[in-house]
């Protein structure tokens, strides 16, 4: 089946030549092409769209704006970037797009991002076939049950808002006891301990009467001195995504769809938008698995001088830990390497905010002697035209 591609581009010669190097690729459909941005968000909404090839610099809104409209109408499109500029690829990689093309870019370098798509969509479609059919759990960019036959599109309604907390709490130890000293502490702690557990006792009566109302293929279990969910048959997209991390980690070589599988979800954040404190520490575990997985890519990609790919893995390691100065320091060895000054002062310039913003730091001296030679050769360019 042919991949249906939408295309945004404010300059109306750049979308006729990414038309025709797209049209000369196999299985794939322009279903639109649009230099106003507007019409493109009007139209996706009666479009049968699987991707949209977006330039990030146009005028009136950004492409990482346009980006997010598209999240919010379609969430599943895959999104790829085309730019100019690199300023924009952190920023594009937190809205969890595909892939970002710097122009210009070679054949390869598109022929890749439609594998890229398409070894996406094909995942999504084997998720999504199965979600279809059954219950799912949502812990990544938030947290909701989803109920079956529904495309991931309806999910369970809580009675109140700690109900729902305690669901989470309990789906977060995966199957083991959660004490009842521990889930006061995280859910009450500022009530005493006979209010707390009458809470606790009433939010427990909700939640068994939500799940059993529903149907849902969990049970809560009174074990050891507290409580358990237990997670038999239902997909949990946390342990799938921890699961998929650790098998990266086993392999010698992390394989272009094993690394599709997983980067999808990396800048995704654990428990998103609940405001759970007993959350953070599960998030932060995420985060440094995901990155010593992306740093095993990254080195795979370096020894075969895969360049492009190599790039994306540093970027998306700055998506997650924009501070990072020694990766912040590689990407720009990385640019300066292939000749692309504008790019490794743009990283140097980001990474030198990122690093007093976060740490109240200045760069350290092997990072500042990498940019002397384009600092050096702009200051001379200067006098020369004054």
């Amino acid at each position: 089946m042919a991949i249906r591609i939408m295309l945004v581009d404010d300059e109306e010669d750049a979308l006729k030549l990414l038309s025709i190097l797209l049209n000369q690729l196999e299985d794939v459909e322009i279903v639109g092409s649009y230099s106003n941005p507007l019409e493109a968000l009007k139209d996706i909404d009666h479009l049968a769209v699987d991707a949209v090839f977006l330039d990030n610099h146009m005028p009136g809104m950004k492409g990482t704006e346009v980006a997010r409209a598209i999240r919010s109408k379609r969430p599943h499109i895959q999104i790829v970037f085309i730019s100019a500029y690199g300023e924009y690829a952190v920023e594009a990689f937190e809205i969890r797009s595909t892939d970002y093309l710097l122009k210009p870019f070679s054949k390869e370098r598109l022929r890749d991002a439609v594998s890229h798509i398409r070894h996406t969509l094909s995942s999504q479609s084997i998720d999504n076939s199965k979600q279809e059919s059954k219950f799912w759990i949502q812990c990544l960019g938030g947290f909701h049950i989803h109920l079956p036959g529904s495309s991931g599109t309806q999910t369970l309604q809580w009675k109140t808002r700690k109900e729902r907390e305690l669901c989470a709490y309990l789906i977060h130890h995966q199957g083991k006891s959660a004490s009842t000293v521990s889930i006061i502490e995280a859910l009450w702690p500022e009530h005493d301990l006979d209010k707390a557990k009458t809470y606790l006792y009433t939010c427990l009566s909700y939640l068994r009467k939500t799940i059993a109302n529903h149907q849902v293929p969990i049970r809560i279990e009174k074990k050891d001195a507290g409580f358990a969910i237990a997670l038999d048959t239902i997909t949990v997209d946390a342990i799938e995504f921890e699961r998929q991390l650790r098998t990266a980690m086993a392999e010698q070589f992390i394989e272009q769809q094993l690394f599709d599988q997983f980067i999808q979800y990396t800048a995704a954040i654990y428990m998103e938008g609940s405001d759970y404190d007993w959350a953070y520490a599960k998030n932060y575990e995420l985060n440094q698995l995901s990155l010593r997985v992306i740093h095993k890519a990254y080195e795979g990609y370096r020894s075969n001088n895969q360049v492009d790919q190599a790039i994306e893995c540093l970027q998306r390691i700055l998506a997650i830990a924009p501070d990072s100065e020694k990766d912040g320091r590689e990407l720009i060895a990385v640019y300066l390497e292939t000749g692309n000054r504008n790019e490794a002062l743009r990283v140097y310039q980001q990474l030198e905010k990122a690093v007093y913003d976060h740490l109240e730091a200045e760069l350290e001296e092997e990072t500042v002697r990498l940019i002397h030679p384009i600092r050096d050769s702009a200051h001379s360019k200067n006098r020369v035209e004054r």
